[in-house]
């Protein structure tokens, strides 16, 4: 395989969270004093980078990690709103199957992580390391490659976001991005991704094949 071991991110790759998220967030910004979003302009705003994104909402760094606490706790009280995308359950399965070892980085709490996976596609991951700050997936992938005792250049980060690539980047790893979150899959292409995948099949059919004939 071209990989030993895939590190997905939960939120937008996963879950299917962004219209939960997009309920709720005028709550959070009434809370935390940035600026409301139009529901006409959710569109426009999936190019922004998520510090661009709070510039120009006017969220205050500082308040983030409350924030962030906040968030999870809510999505913890409304979880039956977020589903896994279609799918998701058996390209865990194949890759697996497959010989891949699975892990899952992310902001979001490991307990809502499990919950949203179920019991059964939740066993399918060997590493989980959840909670991580905003902007502080890199030490956790880190944390992630010492623990499965795989390097980085045989691992790849699936995610949705422009910061998943960055977190990437920083630590040496290549990097999927998925079509169906919270970023313009045009957006992601820009930060020229080892992979894009376009449908959540492609990812097993693409990881789970010999590397002689991977793609």
């Amino acid at each position: 395989m071209k990989y030993k071991l895939a590190i997905f991110d939960f939120d937008g790759t996963l879950a299917d969270s962004l219209p939960w998220a997009a309920s709720v967030v005028n709550e959070f910004a009434d809370q935390y004093g940035f600026q409301r979003i139009d529901p006409n302009d959710h569109e426009q705003l999936r190019n922004f980078e998520a510090k661009q994104l709070m510039q120009h909402l006017g969220v205050k760094m500082w308040k983030v990690p409350q924030m962030a606490i906040h968030v999870r706790r809510r999505m913890s009280e409304e979880i039956e709103r977020i589903p896994m995308f279609p799918g998701v359950g058996e390209m865990l399965r194949q890759l697996v199957q497959a010989g891949m070892i699975l892990a899952v980085v992310s902001s979001n709490s490991e307990a809502n992580v499990r919950r949203v996976l179920g019991p059964q596609n939740a066993t399918l991951i060997r590493d989980f390391d959840c909670g991580a700050a905003v902007f502080g997936k890199a030490s956790k992938l880190k944390a992630v490659f010492r623990r499965c005792q795989v390097e980085p250049n045989q691992a790849i980060l699936i995610g949705d976001e422009i910061r998943d690539a960055v977190a990437a980047r920083k630590v040496k790893m290549a990097f999927g991005a998925v079509s169906w979150g919270y970023t313009n899959p045009d957006a992601l292409r820009t930060q020229q991704p080892e992979e894009f995948f376009t449908t959540v099949e492609e990812i097993a059919a693409r990881l789970a094949q010999p590397a002689a004939n991977a793609k």
